[in-house]
């Protein structure tokens, strides 16, 4: 699929002017990238940065109908609302939008059962590895070494790889994207608006906020995320896996970047020693191995 950027330039506003999003905010980003290449979308969001950002009742910066609801209830809502316009005969596209807690930790139950049954429906995870919306406490997206309200030394354990545990419900199509590369995200979006079933759509989405980063520079980290090997890109289709073009060549870890040119610009990191990033490094090369066996 070769999406043209004017078509990009194009697309529908779906979050409006006079949001609450903090400036430089990752997520919003993501959002207007992917939900903006979907065709008539239902968006289900459980407690998150997702749900704050949208403005306080009666006003309203989401341009889509958008459902507000817990953690654990997201993909059970979702399938709901799949079977309800299938049966009604009605042509949209029912979206879960959640963070780490929806994805990672707190709803990892209610999704793995509507992947199980391979409900109709696009899950997408902004991912800024950890809960921002609440205090900036750790998840289990949280890379080892990062600083956060109740990890102030620096967590301890690695990442879960949560596109694994996807990958092993044995869904029609999985992807990570980044914010830094907003043309491949918006490709990956339009092809899963295309294939039946349950999709799921890792974003890597950095929070300036949480992440003692500079605002003007979110896009930048996005790409270094991807260049130093920090997330790759790549697609899963019917267990098959293949790196997208902007991360095939960081398959190599000689082609990527050093990582402190990425841990260097997030004061997350500030307090890492050089045992724990190379631990960290450790943990990037263990997630790349891991992702080739699917190949």
């Amino acid at each position: 699929m070769n999406v043209k950027i004017p078509e990009m330039m194009n697309r529908p506003e779906v979050l409006l002017r006079g949001n609450f999003a903090c400036a430089g905010c990752g997520l919003s980003i993501a959002y207007k990238t992917a939900i903006s290449a979907l065709n008539r979308p239902i968006v289900v969001i459980p407690a998150c940065c997702a749900s704050v950002i949208q403005s306080l009742h009666p006003n309203v910066t989401y341009n889509v109908p958008t459902l507000n609801i817990a953690f654990a209830a997201h993909a059970s809502a979702a399938s709901g609302i799949a079977r309800a316009k299938k049966m009604r005969g009605e042509d949209t596209t029912t979206v879960v939008w959640s963070g780490d807690g929806g994805t990672y930790d707190i709803g990892l139950a209610t999704w793995s059962g509507a992947a199980e049954r391979n409900e109709n429906i696009i899950h997408f995870c902004y991912d800024n590895g950890f809960y921002s919306n609440t205090g900036a406490q750790r998840s289990s997206a949280t890379p080892r070494g990062a600083v956060t309200t109740t990890t102030p030394g620096g967590k301890r354990e690695k990442r879960k790889s949560v596109v694994r545990i996807m990958a092993a419900h044995d869904i029609p199509y999985i992807a990570t994207a980044s914010i830094g590369y907003p043309r491949d995200l918006y490709t990956k979006v339009k092809k899963a608006s295309l294939i039946e079933g349950y999709r799921f759509i890792l974003i890597d989405a950095p929070c300036p906020t949480g992440w003692n980063s500079d605002p003007a520079i979110t896009p930048e980290l996005g790409e270094l995320s991807v260049k130093t090997g920090f997330f790759p890109l790549y697609e899963i289709e019917e267990g098959k896996l293949t790196f997208s073009k902007r991360s095939i060549r960081y398959k190599d870890p000689a082609n990527r970047l050093p990582v402190e040119n990425y841990l260097e610009k997030q004061g997350r990191f500030k307090s890492m020693t050089s045992d724990q990033i190379k631990l960290l490094t450790d943990d990037l090369q263990h997630e790349w191995d891991m992702l080739s066996r699917l190949e």
